[in-house]
Parts: C-alpha cells; structure tokens; sequence
C-alpha cells in the first residue's frame, strides 16, 4: 500500500492556487481541466516529497461545502517556522494559532481547509511578534 494524496475541493481555484501554491510555497506538478466533467484538477506537493500531494478539485458550477472541521487538517514540517508564517502573512493569510512556541502553528485556506505547520527538528526559541500573538478564530 502506498499513500498517494489528499483531495481538497474548492470554490476558486485562483484564490485556492495563491495560497497553496504562492504563499504557501507548494509545487505545482500537473494540472488538467475536464470539460465533459466540468471540473480541473490541481496536484501539488512541496519541494523534496512529491509523494504526498494534495489535490485540488475545482467543480466549475457553484457548489457549497460544509465547514470542514470534520476533516482536520493538513500538516507540513517547515525549515523555518517564522519564516513560513511571514511569508503567509506578507500573502494576507491570517495565522490562527500563531508559533509562539516555535514550533507550531495554523492557518487556514480559502475554502476553510486547516493547515498545522510544524518546525522540523528542534522547536526553536520563542521570538517576538509571535511569542506575544494571540489566537484568531478557529483552528
């Protein structure tokens, strides 16, 4: 058995690209749109571990989809924790739990989909503007 990737639906898939791909720094490996299906379909994966992707799905008629609490979230370690998340916000995300531990923290996707990030390795030293940085909403 091998694990081959997560499936997101979402509603824009310009917006769902900024995020994933712009901001938070996931590759692009293929794209492919479905006109008889009316649906494209997006994988991605970051650098180094192209064998765990996630595959955006974008219906090209309106569709709603519920909260997503029920599915978690995604996960991935980061070089540099601090980094990530100013990278993030310099793209206008909004980081809900904020590493001020240096080890750990969420965001969120256009769609509502959580995102936990976490420093690979050893935690590091709490630093500011983060270690001082509340919650926003739900992670």
């Amino acid at each position: 058995m091998k694990y081959l990737h997560t499936m997101v639906r979402v509603t824009d898939i310009d917006a769902s690209l900024r995020f994933y791909r712009d901001a938070l720094g996931l590759t692009e490996l293929s794209r492919k749109d479905y006109p008889q299906g009316r649906y494209t379909l997006v994988f991605l994966a970051a650098a180094g571990d192209e064998d765990a992707q996630v595959e955006l799905t974008h219906n090209w008629d309106p569709q709603e989809y519920g909260g997503g609490r029920n599915f978690g979230h995604l996960a991935y370690a980061v070089e540099d924790i601090y980094a990530t998340c100013q990278r993030l916000a310099d793209h206008g995300v909004t980081i809900l739990r904020p590493p001020r531990d240096g080890h750990m923290a969420f965001v969120r996707s256009p769609d509502n989909i959580s995102i936990e990030l976490l420093q690979k390795g050893a935690s590091f030293a709490p630093e500011e503007p983060w270690k001082s940085m509340p919650n926003t909403g739900s992670w």
